[in-house]
């Protein structure tokens, strides 16, 4: 037979009370601490290289137009624009297959 506890009940409902913050706690509040840290540098990560392939992608676009001499003038003045696009198009498909997967060890 269990020991009967000789504690009151505003006692056990305080004590249970406090059980149940704890648990709470530990369940919601951590969790979502490490997630704000992940997503953090999650956007931090992704704000940083959409910069840099901004800029890449500038950089190629006038390397086209003025390394390439008269290639690209008349009416393939539109090409360097294409050619960039793709090149970004293809950057993209390889980050959007990246997404969700597994590093695998």
């Amino acid at each position: 037979m269990p020991e009967t506890s000789d504690k009151s009940i505003p006692t056990l409902a305080s004590e249970l009370l406090d059980l149940v913050r704890a648990y709470a706690k530990q369940e919601t509040i951590e969790p979502l601490k490490g997630i704000g840290r992940w997503l953090a540098f999650g956007l931090a990560g992704s704000l940083l290289l959409g910069t840099g392939l901004l800029l890449l992608a500038v950089g190629a676009l006038r390397a086209l137009q003025t390394e390439t001499g008269d290639t690209f003038d008349g009416n393939w003045s539109w090409a360097p624009y294409l050619i960039v696009l793709a090149g970004c198009a293809v950057v993209i498909a390889l980050v959007a297959s990246r997404i969700g997967k597994k590093a695998k060890r």
